[in-house]
Order: C-alpha cells, then structure tokens, then sequence
C-alpha cells in the first residue's frame, strides 16, 4: 500500500489499515483458519472487510452508526437511520455487499451496531464471540498496565524485541499467579510495590539529607 496524499487523519486511518491488513496476511502464511476474525470499528474500513473476505474468512466487528446501508432497496441511509430488530437484520453495505447487523445498548444507554458477513448469525451466536473479543481486550489491558508492554524506553528492534518477550514473560507469571492464589494482575502488582516499599523502608539503602 502507498500512503495516500491527503490530511493527518487520513494518513492515520492508511496506518491502522496496513497495519492490520498485515497481521492477516501474517496469519495467512502460518496457516491459521479462524472460524472469525474478530476487531474493532477503527479497522472496519471497507478495505479490511474485503482483506478477511478474500482469505475466506468471516468476520465480526461494530460499525460506526453513520455508515451508508441500504435495508430495503430503496437507497442508502446512515445506519442509525436503519430499524434493527433484536434478531439482527440483513442489509447491504455500501461498497462491501450484504451483511447481517445487530444492535445492541450498552449499560450507559449507548446502542452499539455490530455486523458480521455471516448472514445465518443469530444474536446468541454474536453475543458469544462479544464475550470472546473481550476476554482479548481484557488481555490486553493488563498486559499494557500491569506489564509496560508498551512503554520501552528504547530504539533498537533487538532491544524492542527483548522488551516484549520480557512483559509477556512476566504477564504469564502473573496469570500463573492469579490461577493459584485468586488474586488479580493488578493486586498482585500493587503487592509486589508494596513489599518492596515496606522492605526498603525497614532498611533503607541510601538515605536523604534535608535541604529546608
């Protein structure tokens, strides 16, 4: 993909999409047949779609409520405009092609469109991948706060690399933990600091001099 000439934003969304469109091709030569591919709206984009599409997969993401759909033959509307039943409904996408769409309302009364080009999905069906997506946003989460897997202070990719390997490493030891004692990533975190305050505290290595 070439970066297109165009504003900030646009340069951004070229990003996401290179990005991702990598990852599946990556997954493609290891030899992975997932049964859905599962991400979030920032990589919705048409380009995306038609990516998982033509590795033959399917795929389940939310879509932003302004995107053109047409229910009914009669033209395109924003999505928000569309009436979804609580068993989903089957609608074309523009640029893309027919896709199923639920709509679902999030605890602080925000309603959420998902879709999937799988068109025989029923919302159970949808509701369980839900729960499966979010147990890797979960993931994510933890590993990001509890194990600085983004947060190396360093250039070089060996260096990037041992980075990595390194969060992942302790981020296994703390769901190891977790698994054995109930406690979560973050308490186990927040022990490990306080340990190590409480014994520095008891035998402080170097001391302060007050300057007031």
């Amino acid at each position: 993909m070439n970066p297109p000439k165009c504003d900030d934003l646009d340069y951004i969304h070229f990003l996401i999409d290179d990005h991702f469109q990598a990852m599946l091709k990556e997954a493609k030569e290891r030899d992975f047949e997932p049964s859905f591919v599962l991400f979030d709206t920032w990589y919705a984009s048409l380009g995306n779609l038609k990516r998982v599409r033509d590795y033959g997969w399917h795929w389940l993401t939310r879509l932003k409520s302004n995107r053109l759909v047409n229910p009914d033959g009669e033209g395109n509307i924003p999505l928000s405009q569309a009436k979804i039943p609580p068993e989903g409904r089957v609608v074309h996408l523009k640029g893309y092609g027919f896709i199923k769409v639920f709509r679902t309302v999030s605890e602080n009364g925000d309603g959420q469109y998902w879709a999937t080009d799988d068109l025989q999905m029923d919302e159970a069906s949808r509701e369980d991948l839900e729960s499966q997506g979010w147990r890797i946003e979960v993931y994510h989460r933890g590993i990001k706060q509890c194990c600085g897997i983004e947060r190396a202070q360093v250039r070089k990719a060996v260096a990037q690399k041992n980075h990595f390997l390194y969060a992942l490493r302790a981020f296994l030891r703390l769901e190891i933990h977790k698994l054995r004692t109930g406690n979560s990533w973050y308490e186990a975190k927040v022990s490990i600091i306080r340990e190590a305050i409480r014994a520095y505290l008891g035998n402080p290595t170097y001391s302060l001099t007050p300057t007031a």
